[in-house]
């Protein structure tokens, strides 16, 4: 038996030129406390959803947890949870990170020069235009992200 979805809670159709969408965190939580930490790291981004896929592309800017300002480039998958939650997604975006430099290099794995790789996985639940998502910044700590389409 399908359980019936309200309109509002229903995706949306993909469009031709896809999805971009908005996104904003206020703060992250960090797992344990560290003095160097900022009391305020926030991430503004835009990310395009291809019309007819699951892949999206990204870029974010934010602030990160030792007050250096820094981007992720990125690629990822959204993955829908069930037929019967079409609103519940996990979704995985891996790229490039610029930004942690001197004193703070060692502080995200493989960083070289400022650069490192990272992978993010995110479970997420869109309402219309509106989505929230829980990413996991490994064993750093979580986010909570916003977001709204601008163009769906």
């Amino acid at each position: 038996m399908a359980v019936p979805t309200l309109a509002a809670d229903a995706p949306a159709p993909p469009s031709s030129q896809g999805t971009v969408t908005i996104l904003g965190s206020p703060k992250v939580y960090h797992f344990s406390g560290d003095s160097e930490h900022v009391d305020w790291s926030w991430l503004i981004g835009i990310e395009w959803q291809q019309p007819d896929s699951r892949w999206h592309f990204g870029f974010s800017y934010f602030n990160n947890s030792f007050g250096q300002k820094s981007q992720f480039y990125y690629t990822g998958y959204k993955w829908t949870l069930s037929e019967h939650y079409p609103n519940w997604y996990l979704k995985l975006s891996g790229g490039l990170i610029y930004g942690y430099n001197d004193p703070y290099e060692d502080k995200v794995p493989f960083n070289h020069n400022g650069y490192s790789p990272g992978l993010f996985p995110a479970l997420g639940y869109k309402w219309n235009r509106w989505s929230m998502q829980l990413v996991t910044l490994g064993t750093a700590g979580v986010m909570v992200t916003v977001g709204y389409d601008v163009i769906r």
